[in-house]
């Protein structure tokens, strides 16, 4: 063969090669074939079995209307880019995983599932078993914001959207807000699995909506969890306490009435940082949570003239007085329901590992006892430009 011809034929091959190349998509999965979860709720049955409900967003749709079929619920709308809410029962939650995939002419996808939810009634008799699935299956995103509600998880999946697009979006931004605890699946298996075996999850409640309006998922306190099981709740004024002890509060608005003065003054943090120092005496064990925060004025309907140092200062003692307030609320709390929900038993095995080795049985005798000394720093960095109201409180 001479080199003309063989150049050619090795040219031919190469095309040949390059284009099945090209054509690289045998495999692929479309969108339309995916049921994308984008939030999953866990209910207990009547049956004491847990039931799993899912919104799967559906990019493309022809039917309408709402249906049930073999024990699954069926919410949607009509048109395209809607959300469906269907629900199936298992021995396990892995096998009401496996009855929800066969019952669905698409193939189940939890890479955009960034909500979980339990209902009230599966908290109460423990959670272990769901987050061992969750945890273990390598589908189910651990960055994903967990709650519990009360009442039954699916009718929160059930809510409209309302603004966002689906129900997922809203109670992600919500949680991510840090108004609110934002626990994710990760930290809510790690505090499960600390050393105090406690954990704290956001409370969602249903709200009616104003006249009219539809009602939505709200953010109602939080509920405390011990050895996998709900054993109360903590309003959401005390919750603001638990997470300045965690330290995990970035965003906050306080506003109170200031002694001796009509009308109110909101302050909004702009930094926080707290520090746990555990302290062992003997057979005396103590802690101080240190806590130092920056804040602004940006509203003032009192008299005071915030142009006046010792005024400021004042406000800075009441502010501090409030902190601190609430913060005693969530002790006295948590240390009634013996839950270790600040993280202290870390900070004391951190600190003293050894003296931790040999006190970790009795922590359930230490922890309710437990002495802690608040020491808090507020600072108040912006009074506002106008020294008092331009309204006069009546």
């Amino acid at each position: 063969m001479d080199t003309t011809k063989r150049k050619t034929v090795l040219l031919l091959l190469f095309f040949s090669i390059h284009s099945l190349l090209l054509a690289g998509c045998w495999d692929r999965t479309e969108v339309n074939d995916l049921a994308i979860i984008t939030a999953a709720g866990i209910d207990l049955t009547e049956d004491r079995y847990p039931e799993l409900s899912v919104n799967i967003y559906v990019t493309s749709q022809s039917g309408t209307g709402g249906q049930q079929i073999g024990g699954m619920s069926d919410s949607s709308g009509g048109g395209a880019n809607v959300s469906v809410v269907r629900s199936a029962p298992g021995l396990t939650l892995a096998d009401a995983t496996s009855k929800l995939q066969r019952m669905l002419p698409r193939k189940v996808f939890w890479g955009h599932d960034e909500v979980f939810i339990f209902g009230e009634r599966l908290a109460k008799q423990g959670i272990g078993e769901p987050i061992e699935f969750l945890t273990r299956h390598p589908a189910p995103r651990e960055r994903g914001n967990v709650f519990v509600s009360k009442g039954l998880a699916k009718d929160v999946l059930m809510l409209p959207p309302s603004i966002e697009r689906t129900i997922a979006d809203k109670l992600r931004e919500v949680a991510k807000s840090q108004t609110g605890l934002n626990i994710t699946l990760k930290e809510l298996a790690q505090m499960m699995a600390g050393k105090s075996k406690a954990a704290i999850v956001p409370w969602l409640e249903i709200q009616p909506g104003f006249k009219n309006q539809t009602p939505f998922p709200f953010i109602m306190g939080s509920a405390v969890l011990k050895n996998g099981k709900m054993v109360g709740r903590i309003n959401e004024y005390a919750t603001r306490g638990v997470m300045w002890l965690r330290n995990e509060i970035n965003l906050a608005t306080i506003t109170f009435s200031p002694k001796n003065t009509q009308g109110y003054v909101s302050f909004e943090l702009k930094k926080s940082s707290t520090a746990l120092v555990p302290h062992i005496d003997g057979d005396n064990w103590s802690i101080t949570a240190r806590i130092e925060t920056l804040n602004d004025i940006v509203e003032n309907t009192t008299d005071l003239n915030l142009m006046e140092p010792n005024n400021v200062k004042e406000l800075e003692t009441e502010l501090g007085n409030d902190i601190e307030h609430r913060m005693k609320l969530a002790l006295t709390k948590a240390q009634n329901m013996n839950a270790d929900i600040f993280g202290f038993a870390d900070a004391f095995y951190r600190k003293y590992p050894k003296a931790w080795k040999r006190a970790q049985d009795r922590w359930d005798e230490i922890f309710p006892k437990l002495k802690v000394k608040l020491e808090t720093r507020t600072v108040i960095s912006r009074p506002g430009m106008t020294g008092k109201s331009i309204i006069k409180p009546e």
